[in-house]
């Protein structure tokens, strides 16, 4: 484990606490979000309307700058009922780098979280290998979600360097959503839209991804459980985006990507 350092070690401000936030340290069960106020699902765009965007995009420009390797935060889940879609994440990683190596590469960090406190960041990779290299060494633990840390940590990534888009699959969330926001609104300041992909149906943490995916004008989807090709076709869509921007995801659309059209079509919003 000496290649993955600890959040709140390299990282020593990340919860630092203002005088008028909450800790995300500490989340109160009691103020989660009802399910009653669950997001209705956007209607499925007509082949005209996707057509007219993509026409749109194709005149943007990458979201990198000539020359330069897209950066991608890969954070997932590790507490203990991730372990299967863990295991596929890291089968699946190799096709982000196969989908972005012909368009300029790209450059993954691993965020992960497990446990009641435990949040770690990987040394930037830009092979397949050395990322399932990392990934095969860590297994996944009871505990808490902390998706407001890994928020946090993007930002201040994206803060020295920048990063093109932030990628989180998870399928719970178990702290103050009003917290969430408030990170996810900085980031999204700094241009960096957030990918949320949850497995399953759970209403709150579908409500968070939402909130989460709008405020950074990223986008939000859904998978099903053990749906291994639908959360394949998600991350390839997504380092698409990482490396060449709007343009290569226009481009993965064109061919007729699921994936792509469901992200894009969000992305316009």
């Amino acid at each position: 484990m000496a290649d993955v350092v600890r959040l709140d070690e390299h990282y020593p401000n990340i919860m630092t606490r203002r005088p008028d936030d909450k800790s995300l340290a500490n989340p109160d069960p009691t103020k989660t979000p009802a399910a009653s106020a669950r997001a209705e699902i956007a209607p499925t765009s007509s082949r005209a309307e996707i057509d007219a965007f993509l026409g749109e995009v194709k005149r943007l420009t990458p979201a990198t700058g000539t020359g330069l390797r897209g950066r991608l935060i890969f954070a997932l889940d590790a507490t203990m009922s991730r372990q299967p879609t863990w295991d596929t994440a890291c089968k699946l990683q190799a096709d982000m780098f196969r989908e972005a190596s012909a368009i300029g590469g790209l450059d993954v960090q691993l965020v992960y979280y497990r446990g009641l406190t435990e949040c770690r960041s990987s040394p930037w990779v830009s092979q397949a290998e050395r990322l399932a290299n990392l990934m095969e060494k860590i297994d996944c633990r009871g505990g808490h979600t902390q998706i407001g840390k890994v928020v946090a940590h993007a930002r201040r990534e994206t803060e020295r360097i920048k990063v093109q888009a932030l990628v989180f699959v998870g399928d719970a969330m178990e702290e103050r959503l009003d917290d969430i926001c408030h990170a996810a609104g900085e980031l999204g300041l700094l241009g960096v839209p957030a990918f949320m992909f949850q497995e399953g149906g759970d209403p709150i943490a579908e409500q968070a991804f939402r909130e989460v995916a709008r405020l950074t004008r990223g986008a939000y989807c859904r998978f099903d459980p053990g749906a291994a090709h639908q959360l394949g076709e998600l991350l390839r869509a997504v380092a698409a985006y990482a490396a060449g921007g709007m343009r290569a995801l226009a481009d993965l659309s064109a061919r007729r990507d699921a994936a792509a059209i469901k992200l894009i079509r969000q992305m316009r919003q």
